[in-house]
């Protein structure tokens, strides 16, 4: 059975959203502070509404999806009356204490709010392989999974309405730094004429036995080392790993490219280093960052 769904924000997240739904047969409201981004969906059979209150009045599931949670108090703001009874299912960035709060905005007015952090690019919303962290009152995600599985496999995290940020933001975080240190290795090689392409099938491998079984698979040892609070350094001890960081720091200095991001590291190993652990591994390095 296809449920109504309305969509508020038409940014590139939320059409390509809105038009995932209608493309599944959901009847689809839609709405945005700036009308005319509607028009392509209504040409697409969506329902432009004329007001915020049309847009609410519509649909019992109401998908967000807008610039940060500011922009939700704008816009639902003026027709909070409507909100009663509403599941609010804002996929809109903000921090973990920001959705807390808006959980809370949002009951005082008789709606619930899911929180969430899609995992996905525009062009990848509904693909195999999306998926969404949600957290909130599982009871209103059960009753609405079914409609928003169309957007991405559904990954429901807890009831804290700031986890899914927490997890959003961790998996952006950890996209962001890989590629970020892809392109800073990239720069230091084509400063002695290596190609990025020539460098990618080193980089592939790296970044694939991270995370495979086997002797490089450092995600599952640094996984256990941290649970067990256990860091062995007698084969490669962070004192070393530092030292080698600085080298890393002189050689883009010498390259002539920016220095910012691997000097961060080296910082991060050797403030670690002054705080006892230099003779642990690399995964002591977790306690530096739980304790600045």
């Amino acid at each position: 059975m296809t449920a109504n769904v309305t969509v508020v924000g038409l940014g590139p997240m939320g059409a390509t959203m809105a038009e995932t739904f209608l493309a599944s047969k959901h009847p689809t409201t839609v709405w945005n502070r700036t009308a005319s981004k509607a028009d392509p969906l209504v040409a697409k059979g969506a329902t432009k509404a004329a007001t915020i209150a049309d847009a609410l009045a519509a649909s019992e599931l109401v998908v967000i999806s807008q610039i940060d949670y500011q922009a939700m108090y704008d816009s639902l703001g003026p027709a909070v009356d409507a909100l009663k009874g509403r599941v609010l299912v804002n996929l809109s960035s903000g921090s973990p204490e920001e959705l807390r709060k808006a959980s809370e905005w949002a009951s005082e007015h008789g709606a619930v709010l899911v929180t969430g952090g899609i995992m996905a690019p525009p062009p990848g919303i509904g693909k195999p392989g999306s998926y969404v962290f949600y957290s909130g009152p599982e009871s209103a995600l059960d009753c609405h999974g079914e409609t928003l599985k169309v957007l991405g496999d559904v990954t429901y995290v807890g009831d804290d309405p700031g986890l899914a940020m927490l997890y959003y933001q961790a998996q952006l975080f950890l996209f962001w730094s890989t590629l970020s240190s892809y392109m800073h290795s990239v720069a230091l090689l084509e400063t002695a004429g290596v190609s990025a392409r020539d460098f990618l099938p080193f980089a592939a491998r790296l970044v694939r036995e991270l995370a495979e079984e086997g002797p490089m698979a450092f995600l599952h040892i640094l996984t256990d080392e941290i649970e067990a609070g256990d860091f062995p350094g007698d084969l490669n001890s962070l004192k070393m790993q530092a030292v080698g960081a600085a080298h890393v720091v002189e050689a883009s200095r010498d390259a002539g490219i920016d220095t910012a991001y691997p000097a961060a590291l080296r910082d991060l190993f050797e403030r670690a280093v002054a705080a006892g652990h230099g003779a642990d591994g690399l995964g002591s390095v977790i306690e530096a960052l739980r304790k600045p």
